[in-house]
């Protein structure tokens, strides 16, 4: 005999497990079915540890620059096991208090596997049993996305890396190829280069950091290369030779082939959702390049099966899937929701330096026909920056010329994704340049970068 619940939700990452909770606290009882870890891969293999991580290789950074704030020490050195576990752990962590939020919110969890099984139904299976039959009137599904693999250039644990294996390698290597320049990929080669590693970061489009704006992109790509990362834009890998212990790449860049060679290549090249095997045969769920199509409110083709967070396509962020969770569940309690607005969703990219960014880049806008009007300011104006010795950064503010509209802020330098907020809650609030003007900014802190590239916008500026 089936059990029998209001909703049931298949997947437990940032999407999923916040979509249970809500649904309970709505009153609806609920389940979760979940074949891995809590959490999903951002809490379990991709947001948490890997900041776990890059906490590292930033005091490793500041270890080796402690001179410049008058201090010394001999013999600097780290225990790479013990990065690794100690970014394991913070998962753990996590995934534990995943757990215990389940209970609390008294909603029931299915180890195994969730799949369609007709109308209002789902079958529950682990390692290929049956773990049991569940009748709900509401499905949403929400099993993520995985990294893409290219043919020919598949993960083997060894030689070549998914963002799993370079998460948890046994120890550092010397060299490393990182292959693809997106926020895995730049966070990746930021990683191992601070850590002591050789990295080539490679970017079959022009620039790294595409999705970004280009003024940005064009600063990280400086930052990086001071740093001693070698970067090739434009680039293709034609093809792999695998050796006993290294790889060898061979690429093509402005016209000329290379070879490239390292100890292990990490691809970090795009994401596709994880479709297969979920019951889709047979309904009217339309898939579109390994994502389901939904409405603004996580709705699918099929009544009463839902859609959210990766799974449903870019932008493939964790905090994207929670908030489309919160608004499928609350349009099926009939509360009314408002659609979420992609461009009011802020993405982060934990490098060094950091980038942010939120709303339209300026090529962008100036595609869409506004006019604009563009403030920028460098960090190396604010007294917090120098104070913390870390004056490199930019942010840069982009207004409708006409409504004074906030179309997009995009920023580079320390801890600018925790600032990209501000200007989160400028774009939902609708502001325009008068009230940012006129909010006061805290000094000294880095902030005040945020007021000073409002004003630049407007002739205004105080500090440059």
């Amino acid at each position: 005999m089936a059990d029998s619940f209001d909703i049931v939700v298949v997947g437990g990452g940032p999407g999923g497990y916040v979509a249970a909770i809500r649904a309970s606290q709505l009153g609806m009882k609920t389940a979760l079915v979940e074949r891995e870890n809590l959490g999903g891969i951002c809490l379990n293999w991709g947001c948490i540890p890997t900041k776990a991580l890059l906490r590292a290789s930033e005091i490793n950074h500041l270890l080796h620059s402690l001179d410049a704030y008058g201090f010394a020490a001999d013999n600097i050195r780290f225990d790479f096991a013990k990065v690794i576990k100690r970014s394991r752990g913070v998962a753990g962590q996590l995934s534990a208090g995943v757990k215990h939020l389940m209970k609390k919110n008294k909603v029931t969890v299915y180890d195994g596997h969730g799949k369609l099984a007709g109308p209002g139904k789902l079958a529950v299976t682990k390692d290929g049993k049956p773990v049991a039959e569940i009748a709900a009137k509401h499905i949403v599904l929400a099993t993520g996305a995985r990294a893409r693999v290219l043919p020919g250039m598949e993960p083997d644990g060894k030689l070549i890396w998914s963002y799993r294996e370079a998460m948890t390698p046994a120890a550092l290597p010397k060299k490393i190829i990182v292959m693809g320049s997106g926020a895995i990929g730049s966070e990746f080669a930021s990683f191992y280069l601070n850590m002591g590693a050789e990295v080539t970061l490679i970017e079959v489009m022009d620039r790294i950091l595409p999705v970004e704006d280009a003024e940005i992109s064009a600063f990280v790509h400086k930052a990086f290369t001071k740093q001693g990362m070698k970067i090739l834009t434009g680039a293709r890998v034609q093809g792999i030779r695998k050796g006993a212990d290294s790889i060898t790449a061979v690429v093509e860049a402005g016209g000329k082939v290379q070879d490239l060679v390292a100890d292990v290549l990490i691809s970090a090249v795009g994401i596709v959702g994880n479709v297969e095997d979920l019951g889709l045969e047979g309904t009217k769920i339309k898939v579109e390049k390994t994502h389901i199509v939904t409405d603004a409110f996580g709705n699918t083709g099929e009544s009463g099966v839902y859609a959210i967070g990766d799974l449903t396509g870019p932008p493939w962020l964790a905090h994207k899937a929670s908030h489309e969770a919160i608004i499928c569940i609350e349009a099926i309690a009939g509360k009314h929701p408002h659609a979420m607005d992609v461009l009011n969703i802020p993405g982060c990219t934990y490098c060094r330096p950091q980038v942010a960014s939120v709303g339209l880049t300026e090529a962008r806008a100036k595609e869409l026909g506004h006019e604009v009007k563009v403030g920028r300011f460098p960090f190396i104006g604010n007294g917090k920056a120098i104070a913390m010795g870390e004056p490199e950064g930019l942010v840069k503010t982009v207004f409708d010329a006409k409504t004074g509209e906030l179309l997009g802020a995009h920023m580079v330098g320390p801890e600018v994704t925790e600032m990209i907020q501000g200007y989160g809650i400028a774009r939902t609030l609708e502001s325009t340049e008068a009230e940012l003007m006129h909010t006061v900014f805290p000094h000294p802190t880095v902030s005040e970068t945020m007021h000073e590239s409002v004003l630049d916008a407007y002739g205004r500026v105080i500090h440059i």
